[in-house]
């Protein structure tokens, strides 16, 4: 049986450092969260032997109280074994923030390979959309099967699984903002590690024990000079989104190594961009981008006025931060290419696979400016602005392993990345929304 006490001691830890020493029940402002927050008293105690944060009291201060309801509560018990009752013909792979730009993209590369999709999402960042220029793109006669849940809803993800047979997930859903991490990092650090934990939790009732997970490149340790990062370099990302990734990767792998069956592919991504060749569909985010490249798309089409370069004195060739970035399409095959790794799993040496997800060449930010001003054919106006929290020199990877055991090479570089990325902003300056 999975040692889902490991799962609850986990919450309770993540829990608990969100709650204040003081010994006041109103130790922070929770009415903006998607779920509603009750204070412990015995006679509360839920009945749902699912662990969520919906079900826990995260502003209780006594840690006896505390100790007292997680002691009351049983361990989730596998329900179903569905895999033994469907054939793999029958059996969908569940895709977490699927509308997003990397999980659409990755629904789109899945359907060409002949799978089958479900998509969930809880739209903070996103739109459905994208599900309709993908069933375009892929020929297909019906629509992609989708369902508005946030991970934080335990029922609603519980539907879910309830109604499809699923063989594996890959795991998207996230807040992901670097900078706005260290302006609300309890925030990310709820919703990113609880959505996490409530995930896994229904996977393993439902016996669905093939999980590829979206993590990041910030979850390294900063080493300033050092060589390309590789995958069994020290972690210890300097900002709370990293760190967020960094303990979602260490709850999975603690899951994977609890019993026989659990399989984790763990992707490392480094800086994706571009767009589809068609321009069709591409990154569209609701609010002001957080990332670099969307930014300077929005900025050549006009809808923002200049780019902001946040610092110009790291040690870099032009001051300005260097990264590795990668043609989201790359990073689509990659996830189909991970799938393998949970085929004959009888055989493999190990059930986790860590890799890095990049080109393994960096350029910097005026570099970056540079080029796409190059595809749009007119300079692109950009300030220097200071430097953001969490920020650093230079952040490269190695992509050889996932090129040894995946077969993974990427196919577009940086002037492909940027001509796809101005057709995509060119045809649909608005995203997906003309009407915006």
């Amino acid at each position: 049986m999975i040692r889902y006490w490991q799962l609850l001691f986990i919450q309770a830890l993540v829990l608990l450092i969100l709650v204040s020493n003081s010994h006041s029940q109103e130790v922070y402002d929770y009415n903006h969260l998607p779920y509603k927050v009750e204070a412990f008293s015995q006679s509360t105690c839920p009945s749902n032997p699912f662990i969520s944060v919906a079900h826990i009291p995260i502003f209780v201060a006594h840690q006896q109280e505390y100790s007292h309801f997680l002691n009351s509560v049983k361990p989730l018990e596998p329900t179903n074994t569905k895999d033994e009752m469907v054939g793999k013909q029958d059996s969908h792979i569940l895709v977490t923030g699927g509308t997003g730009f990397i999980g659409s993209f990755t629904v789109l590369e899945l359907l060409k390979n002949g799978h089958k999709v479900v998509v969930i999402d809880n739209l903070s960042n996103s739109s459905t959309e994208p599900l309709n220029r993908i069933k375009k793109l892929a020929n297909l006669t019906e629509d992609i099967p989708f369902h508005k849940i946030d991970l934080m809803d335990i029922n609603g993800l519980i539907s879910v699984f309830e109604k499809y047979n699923f063989s594996s997930v890959i795991h998207f859903a996230a807040l992901k903002a670097v900078g706005e991490s260290s302006k609300i990092p309890l925030k990310y650090y709820e919703n990113n590690l609880s959505g996490t934990i409530n995930l896994l939790s229904v996977m393993g009732q439902f016996n669905v024990r093939n999980i590829v997970f979206s993590s990041s490149a910030t979850v390294y340790k900063y080493v300033p000079g050092g060589p390309p990062m590789k995958e069994g370099d020290d972690t210890g990302s300097s900002n709370p989104y990293g760190r967020t990734k960094l303990f979602m990767e260490s709850i999975i792998t603690d899951v994977a190594n609890s019993e026989p069956g659990w399989n984790a592919v763990l992707l490392r991504y480094f800086n994706p961009t571009g767009a589809h060749v068609s321009g069709i569909m591409g990154e569209d985010p609701l609010q002001i981008p957080n990332n670099l490249m969307p930014y300077v798309s929005q900025v050549a089409v006009g809808k923002l006025k200049e780019v902001h370069v946040f610092g110009d004195d790291y040690n870099t060739i032009d001051g300005t931060g260097v990264r590795d970035y990668i043609h989201v399409s790359d990073l689509a095959e990659a996830h189909v290419l991970a799938m393998k790794k949970f085929e004959s799993s009888a055989d493999k040496k190990s059930n986790l696979f860590i890799y890095n997800l990049g080109s393994g060449t960096g350029f910097s930010v005026l570099q970056m400016v540079e080029a796409m001003s190059k595809a749009v054919g007119k300079e692109i106006p950009y300030v220097i602005d200071p430097r953001r929290a969490g920020d650093v020199d230079v952040i490269v990877c190695n992509p050889s392993l996932a090129e040894k055991e995946l077969g993974f090479k990427i196919k577009f570089g940086l002037d492909d990345m940027c001509r796809d990325l101005w057709k995509w902003q060119s045809m649909n300056p608005n995203g997906y929304n003309p009407s915006q």
